[in-house]
C-alpha cells in the first residue's frame, strides 16, 4: 500500500460504523466514509468533542451540523506545502490528504532531474494538492480543471505555499479537449497526474464517465510526454475499476513505448494508536 504516513497537522483518529473522526489542524471532524463496514467502541473523547459532523441525506447530498463556531477556511501545513481548509457540500474539505504519499513520490523524482526544467501537467487538479507540491519540488506546472472555483482555490494554496510568482498555468476547460490542443501546439510534458472522477461534466457540459474516456485519455496523453519522460500517475477512487485495468492501460501506452517501471496500489492513511489503514482509492504509477 501506498501509505501516507508523514502527515503532523492532519491525522484519522477512529473509524467505526460507516464514519471516520479526523483532525484538521485544531478542527476535528467526522465524515461518513462507506468503506468503513467494521465498527470500533468509539471510546476516543474526540468522538464527542468533534466540532462539525457531516450527516449524509437519504434524497442525496447532505450538510454539516457544527457544534462550536467554525471559520470560513484555516491552514494546514504538510512539510514545507501549505494548504487551505473549507468544510463544503458533498462532505468534501478541499483536500485528500491520502494524496500525500503520491506528492512525496513524484517530488523525489522531479528534485533528482537536476539541471534540467521539468515541466509538469496536473489533469483534473481540483484545488492543486499536487500542483503545489510539483511546483515545490521545483516543476513547472499546468494545472487544468473544469471548474473555475476549483482552480481560484488552486491559486489560493499555492499562495500560502509560497508560490505566487512561480510558473504555473491556470486553465479552466475540459481536459481532454485541452490535451488535444497541447498535442497539436507541440507541448510536451515530462511528468503527468491525473486524478478522473468517476463520472462528470465540462465547462461546456460535456459528459465524461471514466469507462469510456480513460484509455483514450492516457494514450492521448502518453504522446504528450517528451523523449525522457519522468513519471505518469493516474488516481482512482472508482468502485468497480480495479487498479489492474490501469495497470493494462499502461503496458499498452506508457510501457509499450519508453519501458520503464509500473507500480500500482492501493493508497492509505494510518488510524491513529492501532495498527488498521483506511483505505482511499488506488494510484499507478509510471517511472522512468
Amino acid at each position: 500500500m501506498f501509505l501516507a504516513d508523514g502527515w503532523k497537522d492532519y491525522k484519522v483518529l477512529d473509524c467505526s460504523d460507516g464514519e471516520k473522526l479526523e483532525i484538521w489542524g485544531d478542527k476535528i471532524l467526522v465524515r461518513p466514509d462507506p468503506q468503513i463496514v467494521w465498527k470500533s467502541d468509539k471510546s476516543r473523547n474526540e468522538w464527542k468533542a468533534a466540532d462539525a459532523v457531516y450527516h449524509r441525506s437519504k434524497t442525496g447530498g447532505g450538510s454539516w451540523e457544527c457544534f462550536k463556531r467554525l471559520p470560513d477556511s484555516w491552514t494546514i501545513n504538510y512539510r514545507d506545502l501549505k494548504f487551505g481548509i473549507k468544510p463544503m457540500g458533498f462532505k468534501h474539505t478541499g483536500l485528500f490528504p491520502e494524496q500525500a504519499a503520491n506528492w512525496d513520490w513524484f517530488s523525489r523524482l522531479i528534485k533528482n532531474e537536476k539541471g534540467r526544467d521539468v515541466n509538469v501537467l496536473n489533469l483534473f487538479a481540483y484545488t492543486g494538492g499536487a500542483t503545489v507540491a510539483a511546483a515545490k519540488a521545483g516543476a513547472r506546472v499546468c494545472h487544468v480543471d473544469a471548474a473555475k472555483g476549483m482552480v481560484s482555490w488552486a491559486k489560493e494554496n499555492a499562495a500560502l505555499s509560497g508560490l505566487s510568482d512561480h510558473p504555473i498555468r491556470y486553465i479552466v476547460d475540459d481536459v481532454k479537449k485541452f490535451a488535444q490542443r497541447e498535442l497539436r501546439r507541440g507541448h510536451k510534458y515530462d511528468g503527468i497526474i491525473m486524478d478522473p472522477p468517476s463520472y462528470g461534466r465540462g465547462p461546456g457540459g460535456e459528459v465524461w464517465k471514466i469507462e469510456n474516456e480513460i484509455f483514450d485519455l492516457i494514450d492521448l496523453c502518453t504522446k504528450l510526454l517528451t523523449d525522457n519522460p519522468i513519471f505518469f500517475l493516474v488516481n482512482s477512487y472508482t468502485t468497480g475499476l480495479p487498479q489492474s485495468v490501469i495497470e493494462n492501460i499502461y503496458k499498452l501506452t506508457i510501457q509499450k513505448r519508453f519501458g520503464g517501471h509500473i507500480s500500482a496500489d492501493e493508497v492509505g492513511l494510518p488510524i491513529d494508536n492501532s495498527s488498521l489503514v483506511l483505505p482511499c482509492g488506488y494510484s499507478t504509477r509510471w517511472e522512468r
